[in-house]
């Protein structure tokens, strides 16, 4: 069987220096608010190219702290709209309304599954304060014109920076293109942990000063709490582990472009739609999307062939039934990919057979 990530080959890679830190931890005694999260958040904001990172729980929480953060700050308010892409992971959305705030759902572009900057305006109204990107399967969403509207409008631009590390726009990281972004070190992500862990990057001192606070109990200082907070901290071992990954993530990240490049050069079947990519700066492959119309079909023939696939997603966010009230929408173009996006296997990992295998099954088909 080629899985779709072997996770436990992927942390192997690291292995020898991984037990090295994390005995270091269990022996030091000190688990939460330390050095390594010190160095961490240190490194990180070096390699994104931001003055600030802060380490929280998990990547979901990263996105609800930031537009907490604008609603304690008095930037944002319950009612106001955010701009999302629809066809996102539904972590982007959930964020918005953990909020009070109005999600509004634009399209994707067909070509790139990322938010189709020409239908951006149209959706602005009074009460929009934000346009949140995602940079999907791990290509960039942000444009040119994308900076311009929120000029324009005066809006901030989140970035949804969980699938992305590593990625780049004209020589700038994505995590730093924007006001503030969440990112995720999920297990299976280009840099992941070894449990849930995420991070917000932001160049704003007072955004980063009360997002530090929110996520500790609304503490900014030992037993003062300035607001309603949470508990969602960056433990010491996951910090650890993420400053050992990150020095490898670069050379992780050009392994997974060779892998898209063979897919996407070799993969002739014109039934199958490959990814387009204009710039190869500007994707780091943390998925590798194709689509099909006998997407389901397809899907079954490569695992009888033990192949291991994986459909990012199946459900759009607006026909889920947490959000019912969208159910009625027409999303085209979101529905058109999550009815034929169908992921292969990508890992830094892979071998050559492999790949070769995987192509000549999907060109058999």
């Amino acid at each position: 069987m080629i899985k779709f990530l072997d996770l436990q080959k992927v942390t192997q890679k690291y292995s020898e220096e991984i037990h090295e830190v994390v005995n270091h931890v269990v022996d030091s005694g000190w688990y939460l608010q330390g050095k390594e999260n010190e160095e961490f958040e240190h490194n990180y904001s070096r390699y994104i190219g931001t003055k600030y990172t802060v380490g929280c729980a998990n990547g979901l929480d990263a996105l609800i702290w930031i537009f907490r953060a604008y609603i304690e700050m008095e930037i944002m308010n319950p009612g106001d709209e955010v701009i999302v892409p629809a066809n996102t992971y539904i972590a982007s959305i959930l964020a918005i309304s953990e909020n009070g705030l109005k999600p509004v759902l634009v399209e994707p572009n067909i070509d790139t599954y990322q938010i189709d900057d020409s239908k951006i305006e149209k959706a602005i109204t009074d009460k929009t304060k934000a346009i949140l990107i995602v940079h999907l399967y791990g290509q960039c969403a942000y444009t040119e014109k994308i900076g311009e509207l929120c000029k324009k409008y005066q809006l901030k631009l989140v970035e949804d920076n969980a699938q992305a590390h590593g990625c780049m726009f004209q020589g700038v990281k994505t995590g730093a293109l924007g006001d503030a972004s969440g990112h995720s070190f999920y297990p299976g992500k280009n840099l992941g942990a070894l449990g849930d862990a995420g991070a917000v990057t932001t160049n704003d001192e007072a955004l980063a000063n009360v997002i530090r606070a929110i996520a500790n109990y609304g503490s900014t200082k030992k037993y003062v709490f300035k607001y309603i907070g949470r508990n969602s901290r960056l433990d010491e071992i996951q910090a650890a582990v993420l400053k050992v990954k990150l020095k490898y993530l670069d050379e992780d990240v050009a392994l997974r472009k060779k892998v898209a490049e063979y897919y996407i050069k070799n993969i002739t079947n014109p039934k199958i739609i490959t990814p387009e990519v204009k710039d190869w700066s500007s994707h780091v492959f943390h998925i590798f999307p194709i689509r099909c119309r006998q997407r389901d079909e397809l899907q079954r023939y490569l695992e009888e062939h033990d192949i291991q696939t994986i459909i990012h997603y199946p459900i759009p966010p607006h026909k889920q039934e947490c959000y019912k009230e969208w159910n009625d929408l027409s999303l085209p173009v979101t529905e058109q990919i999550h009815n034929e996006e169908l992921s292969m296997p990508m890992s830094p990992l892979m071998t050559e057979e492999d790949v070769f295998t995987i192509v000549s099954v999907l060109n058999n088909f």
